[in-house]
């Protein structure tokens, strides 16, 4: 096997969730001292980088799903021949669920450095909290978006023996809670986590049917993760 090369590498930053009190020192040192960040969107990493005493700002470039697969090699070329160079999303640890996949695993193809800043991921955070068993889990991202395969995967998980872990948006939260409700059941036991780390965080954690009518009578603005807990497991 070749040798790692080490004149330029990749670092993967993770930057806080909500509270800005998460952003670690080393991950500070980081977007202040690399080339360039890669980010999911350049306005949301202005801002961030703005908040923090940063002389010269790094470049940023716009790293996304639309031109994940172009840039991808660009930006190891780049680290290639020399450049430090960081990769972010809008939000948590990059690459989970997030664009960057493809960009680690061209570095990993030429030999490339290619580390992290562990930091803020949102799915972690709410499993460690849900009071569900968290000795083994499976993070599953967004599901589909259409009833009919959502409902399909949470079937064929029913009898899965580990915590699921899922993401979804503030505007089919309640369709999933409710496709849920069919397909495993209203009493499976599951946990709603909303805004992690900001001021309005709310956990609910129970039988699906109880976290349902929590859901629907407060606030639905956010992110929100859902950890969905074995069959039979109860609080």
């Amino acid at each position: 096997m070749k040798s790692v090369k080490t004149k330029g590498s990749l670092i993967l930053v993770s930057v806080p969730i909500g509270n800005m009190g998460d952003l670690s020192k080393r991950a500070y040192e980081m977007l202040k001292s690399v080339d360039c960040i890669a980010c999911e969107d350049t306005r949301v990493t202005g801002k961030l980088l703005a908040k923090l005493p940063i002389a010269n700002r790094p470049d940023l470039i716009s790293y996304r799903d639309e031109n994940e697969s172009y840039l991808a090699e660009k930006l190891a070329e780049r680290i290639d021949a020399g450049e430090e160079i960081a990769l972010v999303s809008d939000a948590g640890t990059p690459a989970i669920s997030d664009p960057g996949f493809r960009l680690v695993r061209e570095c990993h193809r030429r030999r490339l450095a290619v580390t992290s800043t562990p930091g803020p991921c949102a799915a972690i955070a709410a499993l460690s909290i849900s009071g569900l068993p968290s000795d083994g889990f499976f993070f599953t991202g967004f599901l589909p978006p259409k009833r009919a395969a959502r409902q399909r995967f949470l079937k064929s998980y029913q009898d899965f023996g580990y915590t699921i872990v899922a993401y979804e948006s503030c505007h089919r939260v309640s369709k999933f809670i409710n496709d849920l409700v069919d397909s495993l059941g209203p009493n499976r036991c599951i946990c709603v986590a909303r805004e992690l780390t900001k001021k309005h965080e709310t956990v609910f954690s129970g039988p699906a049917y109880e976290v349902l009518q929590h859901i629907e009578q407060g606030s639905i603005k956010g992110e929100f993760v859902i950890c969905i807990a074995k069959d039979g497991f109860v609080l």
